[in-house]
């Protein structure tokens, strides 16, 4: 939207949105970040069933590094003065408005699922573990139906996403949920975040495969606590200590979505079936990584089994009654 030449730029006010707008944007981050904050649910397909996805990726894009430049020279005395109202301009090339309420939204239902996560996983890891197998199994059965495979390399790209996400969820997962030094969370942030905007790929499904799902979700709640008991006359170590690892994260994340991002989807303009391919089969491989959590935190005996398959027929019939009421996924949208 760039303002003709013999025009003002729109003014703050002029550019808010209706708060109609605001609220059915921030609705709809909540369901984002609801999705997201569970393995085997994508927030790109939330973003796909509202109708929003198109307009999320052209905000994304919109971040180039002259525009950055252009953003941050308009804050300097650097061309004749500070020119607020044509870094403003710039912030509306993003679509700023939108963003922000998308943000918000995503943040708090985040924060809330987080949350929930924490407790569940202290407190019965078989059912929460078990609602997670049964996510991520009923999400492959969903992406494998749409995916078809045609050639040789198509095939080995399978092959190979399988195998890295089966072997590197099993040497991963079944830790303490603190392991990993903070390269790690940064990387883990880089290729989570990338993946929560494609459709069918969930972020949080990556972290488990990496080990460190558990670790960004305890470490978050303790610095929401940590916030929380600042206003109440905690301390402010508290807050620093807890901050680094998320602090990390939201970097790496930043990092990785106008990168890595970018990387796969020219990677699926180069050759869509086998960049699918690879990415459905991470799914699949990722099975063993809620076993192997489970298997590590309390062990797998009889009633522990019975739980676990409960969980996961709940999870599964979640995500089907989803997929089958909301969206009949295509993959070619992605």
């Amino acid at each position: 939207m760039t303002t003709p030449p013999d025009q003002d730029p729109p003014t703050v006010l002029g550019s808010v949105p209706p708060l109609r707008a605001w609220i059915r944007t921030f609705l709809i981050g909540l369901c984002m970040g609801s999705a997201d904050g569970v393995p085997g649910v994508s927030g790109g397909t939330i973003a796909l069933i509202a109708g929003v996805y198109e307009r999320l990726i052209a905000a994304i894009t919109a971040v180039t590094p002259s525009r950055v430049i252009r953003f941050v020279r308009a804050l300097t005395p650097l061309d004749g003065g500070v020119d607020l109202r044509g870094a403003f301009a710039e912030l509306l090339e993003l679509d700023i408005w939108f963003l922000l309420a998308l943000v918000a939204g995503v943040g708090t239902a985040v924060v809330i699922v987080t949350h929930i996560v924490t407790v569940a996983s202290q407190e019965t890891p078989a059912l929460l573990f078990g609602f997670f197998f049964g996510l991520i199994a009923a999400s492959a059965l969903v992406l494998l139906r749409g995916l078809s495979i045609e050639t040789p390399l198509q095939a080995a790209a399978g092959v190979v996403g399988f195998l890295v996400a089966f072997l590197v969820s099993g040497i991963s997962a079944g830790g303490d949920g603190t392991g990993g030094s903070l390269l790690l969370v940064f990387v883990a942030g880089m290729i989570g975040v990338s993946a929560m905007i494609l459709p069918g790929i969930s972020g949080s499904l990556l972290l488990v495969i990496l080990g460190q799902y558990t670790r960004m979700t305890r470490a978050l709640s303790e610095f929401i606590d940590a916030l929380i008991a600042l206003a109440t006359g905690g301390s402010v170590d508290d807050v620093t200590a807890t901050a680094v690892p998320v602090v990390t994260f939201i970097v790496g994340g930043l990092v990785g979505l106008f990168t890595i991002a970018r990387v796969v989807r020219r990677a699926l303009d180069y050759n869509r079936r086998a960049t699918l391919a690879f990415l459905v089969a991470l799914v699949v491989g990722a099975l063993r990584a809620p076993v192997v959590e489970v298997r590590g935190e309390v062990g797998f005996s009889t009633d522990v089994l019975i739980a676990f398959v409960a969980a996961a027929a709940v999870g599964a019939a979640f995500l089907l009654v989803l997929d089958w009421y909301a969206v009949d996924l295509d993959l070619d949208k992605i």
